[in-house]
This record gives structure tokens, sequence and C-alpha cells, in this order.
């Protein structure tokens, strides 16, 4: 750790870069005192039997009227318990409202995400506030600085968090530069321990990506700031060995404008506070909100300093309340025990579970350690096929045709205890088809793990499976 802290990043080359970025992480965390995950059945079932209850631009909505609109959604929807379970369960756990009258759109993949950023910078006229794990100095990492710049220069008030591994690869005078032009840089639990606010954390990372523009639009996903993502995944397939910046990147985003942007405003800023970022310009942070759309959204921020994770004990009961499908697409997948037994009694159940997962990855470990338990999970009769043709990044579920989430969490250890992220929960089936469609785009050009092939895997791809396997609550 004491190497990693003189090191100049921006004279390192990417790939250097990229390998100290993984070194600090797996050194915090051993660094780090353990966390554990929730007892899930404990919480779920001192939560069950709650009423849902709704909100709108204009406040809380009556019992009767919350009823009604859990009725309309049943009644598009089939006759789904995961109705009258979920929706309930998730208020209770995540302590935030289901609110009514917001327009969620679905990006896939950067090509379409990144200029749809560009449109809603160009178009601020009070603030913007940007949370991204990552930020480089690469060609859409200038993109998006000059963008910022030119804004601030006219009087709208940029603010930036990145995470202080997540940038460690970028050169200080690019985040300088955007000082030195007025905007507000914060690094989030600086690997330096002389340069931290706060207590000394550097286990604890913000994986967040975040973008708030005028506290009326928001974007929210997988997708960091970096021109491995500036390229659609529908192109012509790439070798599997290829290095990871020359082959497409499939990632999903989501644009929201309506009433849950509040939400999204309030994680942003109590980020900056408990991080004790300089005082901020006194703007508009909370402008009055109108519905923008049909869609219902549950903004879900999950912090270490929560008692529990808020996306994945949501994510359990969300599995365990499925009576039809559950397809899962993420880029990490390192299951925790409870969520392979969360996944296996749902195929007990008559539930179709599938998985799509990569079939390369930016990260060795974590993708050995993933598939040390396909065998169990081929067993329990999880579908589980791997993407061709692009590095998988994407973090979504859809469950039932009604149940979509979109967000920064992985389905791992890491998002689960260490990180802070944020997901957004959509209900309602006019967005879940889009999911659907999304889903099934992926699944054609994905391989099926076929359970006989996979045992007869060689020695090499075992022992590998099994030494990462070691590391796999650090990854």
């Amino acid at each position: 750790m004491e190497l990693l802290l003189k090191v100049r990043a921006q004279a390192l080359p990417r790939a250097t870069a990229g390998l100290l970025r993984a070194v600090a992480g797996l050194l915090s965390a051993l660094l780090a005192a353990c966390a554990s995950l929730p007892d899930t059945d404990a919480l779920i079932q001192r939560h069950a039997g709650q009423t849902a209850r709704f909100e709108s631009a204009r406040g809380p909505l009556s019992a009767r009227r919350s009823a009604a609109i859990v009725a309309q959604l049943k009644s598009k929807s089939g006759d789904l318990d995961i109705l009258d379970k979920q929706i309930a369960l998730e208020q209770e756990i995540s302590g935030s409202p289901l609110l009514l009258g917001n327009k969620v759109s679905l990006l896939v993949d950067g090509a379409a995400t990144y200029p749809a950023m560009f449109e809603a910078i160009r178009g601020a006229r009070d603030h913007i506030n940007l949370e991204s794990y990552i930020i480089e100095d690469d060609e859409t990492g200038r993109q998006f600085a000059d963008l910022l710049l030119a804004q601030q220069a006219l009087g709208v008030q940029v603010n930036v968090i990145y995470d202080g591994i997540g940038g460690i690869s970028t050169p200080k005078p690019f985040f300088e530069r955007l000082r030195q032009g007025g905007i507000k840089v914060l690094e989030f639990n600086p690997v330096n321990p002389l340069a931290v606010r706060t207590a000394w954390s550097v286990n604890n990372r913000d994986h967040r990506k975040l973008l708030i523009v005028d506290g009326r639009t928001a974007f929210l996903g997988g997708i960091n700031i970096s021109s491995v993502y500036s390229t659609g995944s529908s192109g012509p397939t790439r070798d599997k060995g290829q290095d990871k910046n020359a082959a497409p990147w499939r990632d999903t985003d989501i644009r929201l404008e309506g009433p849950v942007v509040a939400e999204l405003q309030k994680m942003f800023l109590e980020t900056w506070q408990k991080q004790r970022g300089e005082a901020l310009a006194a703007k508009a942070y909370f402008p009055a909100l109108k519905s923008e759309g049909n869609d219902i959204v549950r903004a879900i921020g999950s912090s270490p300093d929560d008692p529990f994770s808020m996306m994945y004990l949501t994510l359990i009961s969300a599995i365990g309340n499925a009576e039809k499908q559950v397809y899962l697409t993420n880029a990490y997948f390192v299951p925790d025990p409870q969520l392979r037994k969360a996944l296996g009694e749902a195929v007990k159940r008559g539930v179709d579970v599938r998985i799509i997962l990569p079939s390369h990855t930016d990260s060795g470990l974590v993708f050995h350690a993933g598939r040390s338990h396909y065998e169990e999970m081929l067993e329990a009769g999880v579908k589980i096929y791997e993407r061709d043709g692009a590095v998988l990044h994407s973090k979504t579920a859809l469950i039932d045709g009604v149940w979509s989430t979109v967000g920064s969490s992985n389905l791992d250890w890491r998002s689960f205890i260490d990180n802070q992220e944020v997901n957004a929960v959509v209900l309602g089936r006019e967005f879940a088809q889009q999911m659907q469609a999304m889903f099934d785009r992926d699944l054609a050009i994905s391989r099926r793990i076929d359970p006989q092939e996979w045992s007869r895997r060689s020695i090499d791809l075992r022992v590998r499976e099994l030494l990462a396997r070691l590391w796999e609550r650090l990854l």
C-alpha cells in the first residue's frame, strides 16, 4: 500500500494502472474489518404483511388510492403475488417511497447513453451533479470535461464526485483543470490516508454512476466515464482473447424524469456531506417536480454505513416472491449462500431462472470465482448463459414481467457489503417489456452452459476456479 501512495498514476500505462487499481482494492480489503451479509429470511419475515403506500409529485396518496394502484397493476400484469408482497416489502425495507409519475427511458450501451447525457448537460440551466466510480482521461472523459467546464463558465454550478481507487489511473491534472474552471471536485475515500477528510475507510468504495441535471433529469446504471463504453456492443464479434480495451462493452443505463429524481439528488448530496466536501454553491437542488410519465419507480441507494444492503435484500425478496421468471444479467457474479439458495428455491417453485454472465471479462479473479459456483447452480436447475461478442458490464434484473431493476450493483460480496451503489426499481409491464426485449437480444448471442459439458471441463479451469474462490469475499 505504501508503494501505491508514491506512484504518480498519470505516468502509468493503461494496463499497469488497471492492475494497480485492482491491487489497491485487494490490499484495502485485507486491511478492512470483515462485514457480513444480513439474515434475509429474518428481515423479510419482520417486514411481511405491510400495506403498500405510494407518493406522487403532490405528496403521499391515501390508503384507498394506493390499494387501487396495486389492483390496477395486477389487472395489467396477471395475478402475481409479487405485486402484493414486493411493493410493500421494499418500502418497509428501504424506507424510500414508491413514486408515481415518472418517465424511464432505457439506454443500451454507451453509444446511446453518452449522447443522451451530453444533451442533458448542454440543456442545464442551474446545476449538474456527476458521481462516477471511474472518470478516465481519454477521449470520452475529455468530452465530459469540456462540456462541464463550458457549462460552469455559463454560470451552471457543476459538482463532481469520483472514487479514490476508481480514479487512481486518472492524472491529477485532469481533475485540477476542472477545479480551476470553478467546478467543485470531491475524491471519495482517497487511497492516501493523509488526504482523507473522514475516518480512513479505504475499503468502502463509491461504485455509483449517477448524473443529475437541474434536479429534474437523472441517469444511472453501470456505465462509467470512459471510452471503453463509447462503441455499441452490436458490432463485429471480437476474439475472446483480445484486450478488454479493444473489445466492445455491453452495458445498460436509464434516464429518469419525475419525482424520483429528488430521491437520487438526496443521495448525491448526502455523499458529499458525509465525505465533508467543500460547501456547495446555493442552487435549486430540489425544484418543484411534476408528473412526467406513468412509470412507478423506487430509488434504492446502498452504503456500507447502512445496517445492511437495501438492494441486496430487495433482490433476494423479489426472487423469493417470483412466480414465473427470474432473468438476471450481471457483470460480476460471485453469489453468497443466501442468493444461491434463493435462486435454487425459485427453480423448485417452477420459476424459470436464467442468468446471463460474461464469457470474458476485465477481472479474471472475479470471472473464475463466479464460475466456481456454476456446478451448484446448474444442479439446482438454474440456466446459465455466457454472453459472446462483448465485455458484459450490465447489471439488470427482470422478474415476472413486471418488476425490473437497473443500476450499479453487481452480484458479488463487494457490491453488497463494501460499496456505495444505486439502483432504480421500476414496476409495470410497459418498461418490463423493453427489458425483456433487451434480455432476449443478449440471450440470442449467448452460449448456454451445458451441465454435462461443464462437468467435463479441464483441470486447468478447475484449479483457477478453486484459487479464485479463496478470494471471493475480497473481490
